[in-house]
C-alpha cells in the first residue's frame, strides 16, 4: 500500500501471530462491513538484540520494509524508541513513563508539527487489577491517546486466546505509521 493509503485509514486491526521464538504482528486495514480487512503490514520483533528493535514491512514475506522502531538505550525502564522509515528518516518516538506506568501504564508520543501526545490505560481499575493479581494479568487493557485533551488514537485490546487490538485514530495529521509503530509496541514491550 502506498503512504497515502496508508495515511487514509482511520481504523486498524493488530493481531499477533502465535510463534515460538519471535514475536510477530499481522496490521490489517478494516473492510467495508467493519471486519478485518486486507493486509497492510507485517512486524517482526528482533529476538536477543543488543537493543530493543521491530521491523514493520509492508507484507509477511519481509522483502520491503515499512518502518521501524528501536530503543535508544539498553535498559528499557523508561526507553525512548525511535521510529523511521523505510530509509532511516524519523517519523516521531515514544517512551514509557517509568514513573506513571507503576500504577497505570503512561507512554508519550511525539511527532514533529504535533502537539505531544500522551497515551493513558483507560481504566485505573483494570490497570491495578493487572498488576497486583497475576493470575488476571490476561484481562484486556485499552489506551486513549490525547494531545491537549483532545484524542489523538486509540488502542483497545480484544478478548481472545491471541492478542487482538482495534485502533481507532482521530487525528487526521498523526502520521499513521508511528500509529502502527506504538501500536505493536504496546503489545511487544507492555510487560517490560
Amino acid at each position: 500500500m502506498r503512504l497515502d493509503g496508508l495515511q487514509a485509514q482511520q481504523q486498524f486491526h493488530i493481531r499477533q501471530r502465535l510463534r515460538f521464538m519471535v514475536n510477530q504482528y499481522e496490521v490489517h486495514g478494516v473492510a467495508p462491513n467493519g471486519s478485518e480487512g486486507g493486509l497492510l503490514a507485517f512486524a517482526q520483533q528482533k529476538r536477543l538484540a543488543f537493543k530493543e528493535q521491530v521491523t514493520i514491512y509492508t507484507d509477511d514475506s519481509k522483502q520491503q520494509p515499512l518502518l521501524g522502531f528501536k530503543a535508544r538505550q539498553r535498559l528499557d525502564l523508561g526507553a525512548t524508541y525511535d521510529v523511521t522509515d523505510h530509509a532511516g528518516n524519523p517519523i516521531g518516538l515514544f517512551r514509557k513513563d517509568f514513573a506513571q506506568s507503576l500504577l497505570r501504564s503512561t507512554w508519550h508520543v511525539e511527532q514533529a508539527g504535533l502537539p505531544p501526545v500522551t497515551g493513558q490505560e483507560r481504566s485505573m481499575p483494570v490497570a491495578l487489577i493487572r498488576r497486583f493479581v497475576d493470575s488476571l494479568s490476561w484481562v484486556p487493557y485499552h489506551f486513549d491517546f490525547v494531545a491537549d485533551g483532545t484524542p489523538v488514537f486509540s488502542v483497545v485490546k480484544k478478548w481472545g486466546l491471541r492478542d487482538r487490538y482495534v485502533v481507532e485514530i482521530r487525528n487526521p495529521q498523526v502520521d499513521r505509521r508511528l500509529v502502527i509503530a506504538v501500536a505493536v509496541a504496546l503489545d511487544a514491550l507492555q510487560g517490560r
